[in-house]
């Protein structure tokens, strides 16, 4: 018997944090940080780095906005839903944990 998996869903109560088995680390060869899960690599970009730097496992979504949210110049309301739906799709991934 196989169990399902519930799918977590984003709040912004949420505590967003990198499972154990995902790491970011800098590619000297590319220039740019990966996130480097088993048998996946993921090239995010700045913001999405960003992004994922912020999962700490502490800070809840919506603090995580509001940080982002000072850092680009831009309005909460503005940015939560790409923040987000950017945690939702990776937490379907399995390279967030909620």
């Amino acid at each position: 018997m196989i169990a399902e998996r519930q799918r977590a869903i984003v709040s912004l109560q949420s505590t967003p944090s990198l499972p154990k088995h995902v790491r970011i680390q800098f590619d000297p060869e590319r220039q740019a940080y990966a996130v480097l899960s088993p048998e996946k690599v993921f090239w995010p970009n700045e913001i999405s780095l960003d992004i994922l730097r912020r999962c700490d496992g502490q800070s809840d979504v919506g603090h995580l906005i509001a940080d982002l949210a000072v850092e680009y110049g831009a309005a909460e309301d503005e940015i939560a839903s790409d923040v987000t739906a950017f945690l939702q799709e990776w937490a379907d991934k399995l390279v967030v944990k909620l």
